[in-house]
């Protein structure tokens, strides 16, 4: 599971959300903080080392989660099979790959350290649908002009219906002020024009979603998605020159998609004196120990269809201006020079060039005037990978 989600939530004041059923309302219910488990669980039918997140919630004024180490996890299918986890950096990873198979039901079982026990409902995987197509539009939307980026996907059996969404984009940055040389203090008053031997001038940019994207079909007439899963602004540096979006799509059950709807809802709340701002609500996970005692999560049972799209900006803007660097690159002149003469910025030279605040893009050798600018416009691998990503196509 890429995305956790439950974190936006979690350092709000607790509220219990009780549900008879998934097509049920939730009753809201205000109360105090209290600490609770919180797993984030989806497995899929991939054949991976499935991933589950099991953490604790977190008041308002305290850093963050803290993750729930120790905790022996497990998933079983009515089969008899057993698929056990194991702890590995702050997320439990199953010890064997593994796939969610058709007609089998799975169940999520948890135990803690100190020998507390929950189990999940049984869960099935939901009817398969694969991503047709992902197609970029330049569109307008609430008078912003952009790229609308659409996923298109059809079940002619209409059992598929309700779907969740994440993507992952990466886009190609160069920096606007790079040279080949770089400047590099060398002693307490000297600087020296080196060559560059690492990239410093193409690097790449990759983010993640970050928000609940969902939609169904439920009152259509028929299973076919045409989804708007990513508006893009065309000043938005990220377009610059080439960009991918890789876009997975997940089918759920009602209950999960139920469970993920509300938490969007919750999670999008403005203020924590809204009468809709919680911090709990369950899910469908229970303990075995104590039916009151509250634990926040869902076991997804999903399938995943994913597919990856490519375009430049030109392609899509043809003769149009690029959009502007993500930061200002105003040239910085300082004369290298040391003495009490104001002019003289020899040690702020050096201080800049220590601390990789302010990078070298031309020296003028007559007046030892050095122009300067802000290190990301000549090193764009000061904040992304100068590694180009194996998918990558030009």
């Amino acid at each position: 599971m890429k995305k956790l989600y439950f974190n936006k939530i979690t350092p709000l004041l607790l509220l219990i959300f009780i549900t008879a059923g998934c097509t049920e309302q939730y009753v809201i219910q205000t109360n105090t903080f209290e600490e609770a488990l919180v797993v984030e669980a989806t497995i899929t039918n991939e054949l991976k080392k499935q991933q589950i997140k099991i953490s604790k919630t977190y008041r308002f004024e305290e850093n963050g989660p803290t993750f729930e180490s120790g905790v022996e996890v497990f998933i079983t299918d009515d089969t008899g099979n057993k698929f056990e986890f194991e702890e590995q950096s702050d997320i439990y990873i199953s010890k064997l790959e593994f796939k969610a198979v058709p007609d089998r039901k799975y169940q999520l079982h948890i135990i803690t350290n100190d020998g507390r026990s929950y189990t999940s409902s049984t869960e099935i995987l939901p009817t398969e649908n694969k991503i047709e197509s992902i197609i970029p539009t330049v569109e307008t939307i609430e008078g912003q002009r952009g790229v609308q980026i659409n996923v298109n996907s059809y079940d002619p059996s209409r059992t598929s219906k309700y779907y969740r969404y994440e993507y992952e984009e990466t886009y190609k940055i160069i920096a606007p002020r790079w040279v080949y040389q770089k400047a590099v203090v060398t002693g307490p008053q000297e600087v020296s024009i080196v060559p560059r031997t690492e990239e410093a001038h193409t690097c790449y940019g990759t983010k993640n979603s970050n928000d609940i994207i969902l939609t169904n079909t439920a009152g259509s007439n028929e299973d076919r998605v045409h989804f708007p899963v990513r508006f893009i602004s065309n000043q938005d540096y990220i377009i610059t020159h080439r960009y991918s979006i890789l876009v997975r799509q997940y089918v759920q059950s009602l209950a999960a998609h139920t469970y993920y709807k509300t938490l969007k809802k919750i999670s999008a709340s403005g203020s924590i004196l809204s009468p809709t701002q919680p911090g709990f609500f369950y899910g469908n996970l229970r303990s075995e120990d104590n039916p009151n005692e509250k634990i926040i999560g869902f076991f997804e049972v999903s399938s995943v269809s994913s597919k990856r799209m490519f375009f430049n900006y030109a392609d899509l803007f043809p003769r149009e201006h690029l959009p502007p660097y993500y930061t200002e690159c105003e040239q910085i002149p300082l004369r290298f020079c040391f003495g009490p003469s104001e002019s003289c910025r020899g040690d702020d030279i050096i201080d800049y060039i220590n601390s990789n605040t302010l990078v070298l893009y031309y020296r003028d050798y007559l007046t030892n005037v050095y122009y300067l600018f802000p290190t990301p416009c000549g090193d764009c691998s000061s904040f992304s990978s100068n590694i180009k990503p194996l998918f990558w196509e030009n």
